[in-house]
């Protein structure tokens, strides 16, 4: 596979994806093979959607399998960088309030195999990530966003 694409997590988020891939490969394919077997077992294959989901389920667990192999293998672990504690990088906690609203934001930028918004941790390929790497505390950024171009002003960075 020529996917030399960097992936940047923390330690934890790589432990996270070691414990799917493990999962995956244990558990999560065992019981694909065993729902093909009953499949199977229920007679002419051609017409049998039980046989054709458990295939379909079969192909995305080991594509899934792929994509975590190759991401664990292109991990690029985060380190706490203390040198520059004011400037946005990826693994800090960026606090941000948008102008000339207010409204204040709080995110952890993470790599992209970690990312999850709904626990606080945004892409360091997002937009509002993009455009916040390599500033510094005080600084006023415009963020261009599918909804729009919005500016903030940084806050805090932990």
């Amino acid at each position: 596979m020529a996917d030399d694409k960097k992936y940047y997590m923390t330690k934890d988020g790589k432990e996270k994806l070691e414990q799917e891939l493990e999962h995956l490969k244990t558990e999560k394919r065992k019981e694909v093979v065993e729902r093909i077997k009953v499949a199977r077992s229920f007679g002419d294959l051609s017409e049998n959607s039980e046989y054709d989901a458990a295939k379909d389920e079969q192909a995305f667990v080991e594509a899934r399998i792929t994509t975590v192999e190759n991401m664990i293998r292109n991990a690029e672990i985060i380190e706490e960088d203390q040198s520059a504690s004011n400037v946005v990088t990826i693994g800090k906690r960026v606090k941000f309030a948008e102008i000339p609203d207010g409204d204040e934001e709080e995110y952890v930028i993470v790599g992209s195999a970690e990312a999850d918004p709904f626990e606080g941790k945004i892409s360091n390929d997002s937009p509002m990530a993009k455009s916040l790497l390599g500033r510094q505390i005080g600084e006023k950024v415009n963020v261009q966003t599918p909804g729009g171009e919005i500016r903030v002003e940084i806050l805090e960075v932990k």
